[in-house]
């Protein structure tokens, strides 16, 4: 049990890190893609109050103030995005009430006492009970697996909004700089595919498995081990494809010819002073490491010039 709480602990301070980290890169995705902030607009959100998607919301809405580039294409006939634009506060929100329910669980665990016996010296008692369980833990954790998914399922899905030339507005397919005889970043979108395809396995909850041992006397066990273990893989996971995406969404903000707002702009020099422009097609492995390490160090919150909720 002690094993689950210091693995899902840790795990869940990624978690709500990647959450924050989302917002931002989903915004640089909606700036890139021309698309309209209108839906991140506090009126729309406020009239549904889930915690995590007024979060959300607030934060694009933020990160999207002041942008040239935005202001470009104020008085285009574009009324509504694709869903993984528009929706993005919903998604990112639910992700983020879910990890609320999770940081509860947690905080009462880490603060409990799941020793067995128990050993209560004011009474002079010794109690056999079951506070040892780990039912509450492997809930919450397979919760924080499933849900932490999703950020990676719609970041995908904004990566094929702006590879896609039928999509993307004006920039050239996969956004090669030579289109037919470079692929761009074609690949590297199949590597975020396929880790979110693995996560659809991943995110399967190990709480409701058990199997018996101990001559029946242990007869139902939460087996929170084992969803704890797959949850780091499911979180490296996730830091992975949004670190695709970031290197995407800066590419086709280097093709626009506004900048992006300043928060933003702040974000695409800390990745370039890292990560060179693709200029011809390369192994970008080192390019995926590079943006994944800024996620996992929370580096783009440090450059934002402003603070996420």
């Amino acid at each position: 049990t002690q094993v689950m709480a210091a693995i899902g602990a840790l795990g869940l301070l990624q978690a709500e890190r990647l959450c924050q980290q989302a917002d931002v890169i989903a915004a640089a995705s909606v700036d890139a893609l021309l698309g309209t902030p209108t839906a991140f607009d506090p009126l729309v959100h406020i009239l549904r109050a889930h915690p995590g998607q007024n979060k959300s919301a607030n934060n694009l809405f933020n990160l999207l103030q002041n942008s040239p580039l935005r202001e470009s294409h104020r008085n285009c006939d574009n009324v509504q995005d694709a869903y993984s634009l528009r929706c993005t506060p919903q998604v990112h929100g639910a992700v983020r009430d879910a990890l609320a329910y999770a940081r509860g669980v947690l905080e009462i665990e880490i603060n409990s006492a799941t020793d067995n016996p128990l050993i209560f010296p004011d009474e002079d008692r010794v109690i056999s009970g079951g506070n040892f369980h780990g039912e509450p833990l492997a809930i919450a954790l397979d919760t924080i697996a499933i849900a932490i998914s999703e950020l990676a399922s719609i970041s995908e899905r904004r990566m094929e909004q702006m590879l896609n030339p039928a999509l993307n507005r004006g920039l050239n397919a996969f956004l090669a700089k030579r289109p037919g005889l470079d692929s761009g970043f074609m690949i590297i979108q199949l590597t975020a595919a396929a880790l979110v395809s693995e996560n659809k396995v991943l995110a399967h909850p190990a709480s409701v498995d058990s199997i018996p041992t101990s001559a029946n006397q242990e007869d139902h066990v939460s087996m929170g081990s084992v969803s704890a273990i797959k949850l780091l893989q499911v979180l490296q996971n996730v830091n992975d494809v949004l670190a695709i995406e970031l290197i995407i969404n800066m590419t086709a903000l280097d093709l626009r010819k506004e900048k992006s707002s300043p928060a933003i702009e702040n974000v695409k020099s800390l990745v370039r002073n890292s990560i060179p422009a693709l200029e011809e097609d390369r192994v970008m492995q080192d390019d995926i490491k590079a943006a994944s390490k800024m996620i996992q160090d929370a580096a783009i919150l440090k450059v934002l010039g402003l603070t996420l909720v």
